[in-house]
């Protein structure tokens, strides 16, 4: 069967080079004052995920001048983050070129711990009706890191690599879109053995597994997407939009080398049919359907029934309106998923906006949706998870958001929000150990029947000073709370649950400044602090995130420039899953062609 698997991971690979078949995601944005036509596009941005850093959390975007990387350690998380779409032109890599009407970009950057990062893309066809792109990028590291716990080093590795191309011919009155994707990472479960003594010397011999240490062995995960879609001009009185695609995903093992991983189909389809009337009104419903089968491999390790083929259903009407100077849109969620445990529920879809003052705008947001937690999208949060965990959706019943935001003055901008969140099967990684001999043995795996509350307050200001300086300053509070949900279900591992893994303050710092023309420094920092895991049925705080990073860049002209990055800089230790340490302080240096 490994033999099996090997092969057909090589064909895909020829298929791949041959065919260049993989996916790209397309701009959702529907502001008409942006320009929609599609760029170079990659399934994350580089400027932000390299080989030694990722984002921890991802956040909610707002407007700003241009965007400011901020970089974390990557072989935590999958190579694809989630909810962000990057649209990056040519020439805009790492060098903050300009764009330029050449056609292709190469980048590629190597450092300590052989971390090794490298783009390519390419526009086939770039004319006002069709559009057909392009692109692979590469992520690996091969170095060792140091426990925090344990004087240990150990050998992390991870190899990502993501292709695609994508298409879109524009017709007289609607756009036809198809795509595809290819995705293949390897990696090791690096983490800390939770039952070695040297980190428990207190354990008996009785509780003891003596394991086989897999930290050697690589697990493989591929991910296949197809897509396909139509969607009318923005303008058109009766809009519509219908995307649909299949995706499938797998794991090369199970809890252990010994056995083969499940394989993850997804169907999926959304749609939007919506009609303009009186001006400035629009009705519609919106919504999208998901299915999931799953193959799991039948052996004694467990239940074949672990993994149940499901749906999950969401229908969204709504209406908008807009003025001179405010935009509203009142609207509902009702979500459903099939299955043993399938549930109901209804959430809001409200979105307004009011220009209170020259350049002052107050918003409202409302939302709730369904979460999958599909085989997929656990990956993408945590590639360390137990591959053979059965997820609940989780039922985000409300998220909430109220803030104001304001750029009247010259070069400087501020939003000031707070907001409330409630979510049903919430998702928690917590480490857990496999006490089977063959086993990966540090893997981590969620806390199920957990509900949580989110409160969190924030403030968000920019400033920029001509072309010289750029200087940005976000701090968010939050208040978590977390408690076991249905009482027949529950299995208290501890009194008091905490919502593991999250920070109770972020901090996140960025300077920018340009000396001269083609020159540019840019300082970034970021703070997470109070986190917990549950370790051993205790609550235990995991070190603070306290990263600070500096990046140089000069462009030569509009075809070459280089960059040099040094990350973590004052040399802090943490993690951002239990076990798994990040690098301490590492360096890069890359260069950017257009061609």
């Amino acid at each position: 069967m490994k033999t099996i698997y090997n092969v057909k991971a090589w064909c895909i690979c020829a298929f791949l080079g041959t065919a260049v078949v993989a996916g790209a995601q397309e701009d959702v944005s529907k502001d008409k004052n942006l320009n929609r036509e599609m760029t170079l596009e990659r399934e994350y941005d580089p400027s932000v995920q390299d080989a030694s850093k990722v984002n921890t959390l991802p956040e909610i975007k707002e407007p700003e001048v241009r965007k400011i990387p901020i970089d974390y350690a990557t072989y935590t998380i999958a190579a694809e983050p989630e909810k962000e779409i990057g649209l990056l032109p040519s020439g805009n890599i790492m060098t903050q070129m300009h764009y330029n009407k050449r056609r292709g970009y190469f980048n590629f950057g190597g450092g300590t711990y052989l971390n090794l990062n490298g783009d390519l893309g390419y526009h086939i066809l770039s004319t006002d009706v069709d559009k057909l792109n392009i692109w692979f990028s590469h992520r690996s590291t091969n170095g060792k890191v140091k426990y925090i716990q344990i004087d240990e080093k150990v050998k992390a590795k991870l190899n990502d690599n993501l292709g695609g191309i994508d298409f879109r011919h524009q017709f007289d009155r609607m756009a036809l879109k198809l795509g595809a994707k290819y995705g293949y990472s390897s990696f090791n479960y690096y983490g800390l053995i939770l039952n070695d003594p040297s980190f428990r010397p207190s354990m008996t011999a009785s509780s003891y597994v003596s394991h086989i240490d897999q930290r050697k062995t690589d697990q493989v995960d591929q991910t296949i997407r197809v897509y396909a879609g139509v969607e009318s001009k923005e303008e058109a009185m009766v809009g519509y939009l219908l995307d649909v695609s299949y995706r499938n995903f797998s794991h090369k093992y199970a809890w252990s080398p010994e056995y083969d991983g499940p394989t993850e189909q997804a169907i999926g389809a959304k749609f939007d049919l919506n009609s303009a009337f009186n001006g400035n009104m629009r009705i519609g419903i919106g919504g999208k359907v998901n299915y999931f089968a799953y193959d799991v491999p039948d052996n004694f390790l467990y239940d074949t029934d672990v993994l149940e083929n499901h749906a999950d259903i969401t229908l969204s009407p709504y209406y908008k309106v807009e003025g001179d100077n405010w935009h509203i849109k009142l609207g509902a969620n009702v979500m459903v998923y099939t299955g043993d445990d399938s549930k109901f529920m209804a959430s809001p879809d409200v979105a307004m906006d009011f220009v209170v003052a020259d350049k002052t705008v107050l918003y409202l947001l409302a939302g709730g949706q369904l979460y999958s937690n599909s085989l997929y999208d656990i990956s993408r949060l945590n590639r360390y998870a137990n591959p053979l965990q059965k997820l609940t959706p989780s039922r985000n019943w409300v998220d909430a958001r109220l803030g104001l935001k304001c750029g009247a003055a010259p070069g400087f901008w501020f939003d000031v929000f707070g907001g409330y969140k409630k979510t049903s099967d919430d998702v928690f990684f917590v480490p857990v150990l496999v006490n089977e001999t063959e086993a990966f043995n540090n893997m981590s795996e969620l806390l199920g029947n957990t509900n949580s509350d989110h409160l969190f307050i924030g403030l968000n200001l920019k400033y920029s000073y001509q072309q010289f300086l750029d200087i940005a300053l976000k701090g968010v509070y939050n208040h978590w709370k977390a408690e076991y949900g249905d009482a027949d279900l529950a299995d208290p591992l501890v009194s008091e649950l905490e919502a593991y893994g999250k920070p109770k303050m972020e901090v996140t710092a960025s300077i920018e400044v340009k000396p001269v023309r083609n020159l540019a420094f840019l300082l970034d920092y970021y703070l997470a602090t109070d986190r917990y895991t549950l370790l051993w049925n205790e609550n235990v705080k995991m070190k603070n995130i306290n990263e600070l990073n500096l990046t140089g860049t000069y462009t030569f002209n509009d075809t070459f420039g280089v960059y040099a990055k040094l990350n973590n800089i004052l040399g802090q230790k943490y993690e951002v899953i239990y076990g798994y340490p990040l690098q301490n302080f590492s360096a890069m240096v890359g260069v950017n062609i257009n061609f």
